[in-house]
């Protein structure tokens, strides 16, 4: 079960990459289309308010079509084959979703259309959200996985694969239409109870949900507690991250604090620690470890920080030191829900998530010029707590001899891994990628030495049932797991860490990891989902 969980949660990631770059263009076209900022330039009519206008309506196309987004997820993260054509079944089968729900509501209930009416797609229909993408997706997913490869009678022939797949999934459709159109007044009235007990819990709710948020990450389940809340409608109608992007030229032309402007938006606090508290737990890795192992050490700690910092990717950070030093952990998850608490406290909200990039595509770079007092003070309050984060960090480390990374043979710093000096006695003088899969003239696929020794350490091909790779690490599913290697093993190949959980393995390697799998998967001749 925790397997699934971890998989579901590692598709629903997917679209949430798109929100880098999407967010950067709303964000700067916010901000030069506003007046009150840029002054006459960005008055309606202007050449340069039209331009920006064309840009922006392609920036909206992430957050505008969202579910659209998630429903695609699903199949990419969970067909068991052909999961490109797993895709188009689904995409076909959430827009028929759609235009029935659409068509029941009016059709049936006339001039009397309910709340909660969204365009998708340009579908009139009812706001389900992620969550009705998502279900509509996922029952595409499981008919595909179990009925694609069914062999009709010849003369059935052109039912077969994909059009049998959306034969049955078009009726499991037409049920579930009909079911949200008699269960909406009950899910909106539940909706509205749910929003008004997470916005009446205040600064200590937004604390609790950065504390839970942190401390579900090494299991890979923190997208699945995070989704509902930015991108559905738990807190707000269709979601913090569209919600907010949609609201930038009214906050930025407020004169009212954001918590007064968009309290739903409290919630989104998670990315604090990732900005602030990195880097006070690097200098306290950096200040406890041994001289000599220094220069080697701050050659994984500095990409690891700044991989935090500016996009909001934690893993190789907390990997290192989390089963080496779980009590750092604990007080890692107990500071960020601390310094989330304070900031919400002080009245400072937005879409705070992700690392810098993201939290000044959003709020800084838009909103500077009307709410920049509000993030001075943020600001301040981070840099006081990356002074905590380091003296703590520093005095437990010291004080319980704990073998933070250079300090334990468990994560040896004093050289440089394996695979490195095998891939540099291989390397030529052109400076080129020698990590990354090369293709000779005979067609034959060579694979980097940091994906070969990872599949060895799983237990090799025979043993690698599955593999789905997240952001920074490896989701895998191995047939025995008594074949894998232990962590010290895995260790010598410069990987961060490995958790463990039955027949799932994830195997922490930093953002090559959609590279890695890819490697791992051509050894087999499979794709990045199943070997």
């Amino acid at each position: 079960m925790l397997q699934r969980f971890q998989r579901l949660g590692g598709a629903l990631f997917t679209p949430v990459l798109l929100f880098s770059f999407a967010g950067l263009i709303v964000g700067l076209g916010t901000l030069f289309t506003t007046p009150q900022v840029m002054g006459p330039i960005a008055a309606e009519g202007t050449l340069w308010s039209k331009v920006w206008r064309v840009l922006l309506a392609g920036g909206w196309t992430a957050f505008n079509q969202l579910p659209l987004l998630f429903s695609l997820a699903l199949p990419m993260g969970l067909a068991k084959s052909q999961r490109g054509r797993c895709c188009l079944e689904a995409l076909a089968v959430y827009l028929t979703f759609d235009y029935l729900v659409g068509a029941i509501v009016t059709v049936f209930m006339g001039p009397g259309v309910p709340p909660g009416m969204v365009s998708i797609a340009g579908v009139r229909t009812l706001d389900t959200g992620i969550f009705g993408a998502l279900a509509v997706s996922g029952v595409t997913v499981a008919l595909h996985n179990r009925f694609f490869d069914v062999r009709l009678p010849q003369w059935l022939g052109v039912f077969s694969g994909t059009a049998f797949v959306y034969l049955l999934s078009f009726a499991a459709s037409l049920a579930m239409a009909v079911g949200t159109v008699l269960a909406w007044p009950a899910w909106r009235a539940c909706l509205e109870a749910l929003r008004s007990c997470i916005l009446s819990s205040g600064s200590w709710g937004v604390a609790i949900f950065v504390a839970i948020d942190r401390a579900l990450t090494p299991l890979g389940l923190h997208h699945l507690f995070y989704a509902p809340v930015y991108y559905d409608n738990v807190v707000v109608d269709s979601g913090i991250y569209v919600t907010w992007a949609h609201q930038l030229p009214q906050l930025a032309a407020s004169g009212r604090s954001l918590a007064q402007s968009a309290p739903w938006a409290a919630l989104s606090a998670t990315g604090w620690s990732k900005v602030y508290g990195a880097p006070g737990m690097a200098l306290a890795f950096y200040a406890t470890c041994p001289r000599d192992r220094r220069s080697r050490l701050a050659a994984f700690l500095v990409p690891a920080t700044l991989t935090s910092m500016l996009c909001g990717i934690t893993e190789p950070l907390e990997f290192a030191f989390l089963f080496a030093a779980p009590q750092l952990f604990a007080l890692h998850v107990a500071l960020s829900a601390l310094l989330a608490f304070i900031v919400n406290h002080m009245g400072v909200v937005g879409v705070f998530s992700g690392g810098l990039i993201e939290m000044a595509s959003l709020n800084f770079i838009p909103l500077a010029a009307s709410h920049g007092a509000e993030y001075l003070r943020a600001a301040g309050v981070g840099l006081a707590f990356t002074a905590i984060y380091f003296l703590s960090f520093r005095l437990l480390i010291t004080r319980l001899d704990l073998k933070t990374p250079g300090r334990g043979d468990g994560f040896d710093f004093s050289r440089l891994p394996d695979w490195y000096h095998s891939v540099r006695s291989e390397g030529g003088r052109d400076g080129s990628d020698r990590h990354s899969t090369a293709r000779t003239h005979t067609g034959e696929t060579h694979v980097s030495p940091l994906a070969q020794g990872i599949l060895d350490g799983l237990g090799g091909t025979g043993n690698v049932v599955g593999i789905t790779p997240c952001m920074t690490r490896l989701r895998v599913t191995v047939a025995d797991p008594a074949a894998v290697a232990d962590d010290a093993a895995f260790a010598t190949l410069g990987v961060l860490g490995v958790f463990r959980a039955g027949s799932s393995v994830q195997v922490v390697v930093g953002t090559r990891a959609p590279e890695l799998a890819e490697e791992i998967s051509s050894v087999a001749g499979g794709d990045a989902r199943d070997l």
